[in-house]
Formats: structure tokens, C-alpha cells, sequence
């Protein structure tokens, strides 16, 4: 089913301002996690008493007497998806998990990837607990659902192995797509980076492929940076658009 007025947050968060992303039915209260990479503490405070700092930019209720204007008294936490497993986007899955009893979806060519993010984190000094382990493998152009809330993955490696983009359909408006560090407002994922699997070309392929086929308003949630849309990248991204191929020296713009 596809999702009315859709209730999405982005809270920016950890050492790399890695955007997680909250996703809920203004009907039922049910409510998705993607990339629940740091600062826990943080987003399940706001999704439960809207205490604290809230997200970064929303398109819903700023508190609870907003919320109760569409009906639901509270939030429930259904289930967590992640795009792909470098620590910065999974690192805090465990701390979710402990608070929520749902089943967390990621791609089985990242879990390898997930085992090491403890070890990632301590590199940059930041205490991590130990890595979850996905409890649902997730595939190229599977569909979630979650009541009311529809995913579509779509496998788009590159800047991992196991990277997916996810695909929130919209009934009332533009499609919603969260990419993870595959594609950026004016830059894609890093390719260089250790146990990962990164490769221009392969991401440069899973873009065009992939994405470009999108429809132009599709609303981009990248990873890292502002919001972007597939028409804007389609037609000036510098590395995969169509005003240019730049890939001399390429490693990509965020993590």
C-alpha cells in the first residue's frame, strides 16, 4: 500500500552527521528506523515524549498536541532498515534493538561489513557496542511492508556491497527514496574505502540503472548532506549526470 502525507524526520547525527531517518503512518502510528547509526538516545526520546532534540528537519507533528490531531496518542517502532552497514549508519542498531523488539533488515552483502563496525568506530575514537547481526536479509526489488509504509529495494552497489537504496510509496505526492551514501546532492559515495567493496564503475552503473529510471520528483534522502531530487542529479550530478562525467582522482564526498 502506498502511504498518504507521509510523517518523515531527519535527525543528522554522530561524528559525521550521518542522516537518520524516521518514517511514520499519521493513521496508524507505526513507524520505521533507517540508518539508526548514533545518538539512540536521542531519536527514541523524541519518537516517544518529543523530548529532547528533535530532528533536523520533519514534515509531521513538532509534539505530542500535533501529533493527537491525527488521531494516534503514540508512535510504535516496527521494524529497522538500513541502507548499508559502514558504523556511522549502523553503529547504534544494538541500543535499538535493546529498546525495541522488531527485526532489523540489511542487505547479506554488508554483513560482513557489520561485524566490523566496533572495530571502524574505535578508529575514529568513538565507543561503539558490538555489532548487531541482521535478523531479515533484504534483496534487489523486494518489497517491505509495514502496514501502511511500503519499501522497494533496490540493491545498488558501489560504494558497498550490500547498498540498497529504499523506496517509500507515496499515494498523495512525490515517491521518497533513502539512499544511503549512494548518491549525494552533487556527489556519490566514497569508493575507496577498506573491507567495503567500492567501486566507481559498479556504482556509476547501479545509479544509472537503478535510479535515473526514477521519476524526476522522486525526493532523495541521502546519507550525509541536504536533501536532493533525481531530476536535479539525473541532470547536473558532476560524476553520474548527464552535464558530465568527472572521475579523475575520485573518492567521493562524504563517508
Amino acid at each position: 500500500m502506498a502511504l498518504e502525507s507521509p510523517w518523515i524526520e531527519s535527525f543528522m547525527v554522530g561524528d559525521l552527521q550521518m542522516r537518520c531517518s524516521v518514517v511514520t503512518d499519521l493513521s496508524t502510528g507505526d513507524t520505521i528506523i533507517i540508518d539508526g547509526g548514533g545518538e539512540s538516545e536521542r531519536i527514541i526520546s523524541w519518537i516517544e515524549e518529543f523530548q529532547g532534540i528533535g530532528p533536523n528537519w520533519s514534515t509531521g507533528p513538532q509534539n505530542a498536541e500535533e501529533m493527537h490531531e491525527y488521531g494516534i496518542s503514540k508512535r510504535k517502532v516496527v521494524a529497522l532498515v538500513n541502507t548499508h552497514a559502514h558504523y556511522d549508519h549502523s553503529g547504534h542498531i544494538p541500543y535499538l534493538l535493546e529498546r525495541y523488539d522488531v527485526n532489523w533488515y540489511l542487505h547479506e552483502d554488508d554483513y560482513f561489513l557489520q561485524s566490523l563496525a566496533k572495530v571502524s568506530g574505535a578508529r575514529r575514537g568513538i565507543n561503539l557496542p558490538e555489532p548487531a547481526i541482521a535478523t531479515h536479509k533484504i534483496s534487489d526489488e523486494q518489497l517491505l511492508e509495514f502496514g501502511n509504509i511500503s519499501l522497494k529495494i533496490l540493491h545498488t552497489p558501489g560504494h558497498t556491497l550490500g547498498g540498497c537504496c529504499l523506496l517509500l510509496d507515496i499515494s498523495d505526492g512525490p515517491d521518497h527514496l533513502f539512499v544511503g551514501d549512494t548518491l549525494f546532492a552533487g556527489s556519490v559515495g566514497r569508493t575507496d574505502l577498506p573491507n567495503t567493496g567500492g567501486d566507481f564503475e559498479v556504482l556509476s552503473n547501479s545509479i544509472k540503472t537503478k535510479l535515473w529510471p526514477l521519476d524526476t520528483d522522486t525526493i532523495v534522502h541521502p546519507g550525509h548532506g541536504p536533501l536532493t531530487s533525481i531530476g536535479i542529479e539525473k541532470q547536473t550530478n558532476p560524476y553520474v549526470g548527464q552535464s558530465g562525467q568527472n572521475t579523475g582522482g575520485f573518492i567521493g564526498k562524504y563517508l
